[in-house]
């Protein structure tokens, strides 16, 4: 009889004079999310991102909103980064690589990945307008350079089209956590990491 697969989950918390955050991540998920952070656009993003990537994220985070959302979004995905980190542990079998092409409405998102223990962000897109419904769009750049470096990821994103700004923004989170998730599985008959090199 076989023994069942091990659950790949993990458990993050960080605190410091800024933020205060808990978060739980199951990579086998089903896209369940539970979140509560004082900053609703990205909370919509990252139940998006759950959903679309078979991720359970169970996150709640308190900053100090008062002087603006950086320090949360950014610790946000300092915690995300390193809960993946800790869910692929010694990156045996696992496929390495992933990607999404995915639409919404006009827009058109590409992303791409490597779980390769090399942080790299490429980003490429220059949001037309400072903010969308509150959010400061340039922190988006900042989430995804945060968890990257976290993670030890390489991650490509690009915008290939798009007029909306919501959309562009929805398109980048769905597809990322397609693209992690197709990175993130295990791969029938690979016993070790994913590199002639014999480690990442």
């Amino acid at each position: 009889m076989k023994n069942p697969p091990k659950k790949r989950t993990a458990e993050v918390n960080r605190e410091t004079r800024e933020t205060r955050i808990r978060l739980k991540l199951a990579l086998d998920g089903k896209g369940i999310s539970r979140i509560e952070t004082p900053v609703p656009f990205l909370n919509h993003m990252l139940e998006l991102m759950s959903h679309h990537g078979f991720l359970d994220l169970d996150l709640k985070a308190q900053g100090d909103i008062e002087v603006g959302f950086h320090h949360t979004v950014e610790d946000i995905g300092i915690c995300l980064g390193d809960a993946f980190q800790k869910c692929w542990g010694d990156f045996k079998g696992i496929k390495r690589y992933g990607s999404s092409l995915l639409p919404m409405d006009e827009a058109l998102v590409m992303t791409v990945v490597d779980i390769s223990r090399r942080p790299y962000l490429f980003y490429g897109w220059k949001p037309r307008k400072v903010r969308v419904e509150g959010f400061d769009t340039a922190l988006i750049k900042e989430f995804f350079q945060a968890l990257v470096n976290r993670a030890g990821l390489t991650l490509h994103l690009r915008v290939l089209d798009g007029e909306n700004m919501h959309h562009i923004i929805e398109a980048l989170f769905k597809s990322f956590g397609r693209a992690i998730n197709e990175a993130s599985q295990i791969q029938t008959g690979l016993k070790t990491v994913r590199s002639t090199k014999g480690i990442l």
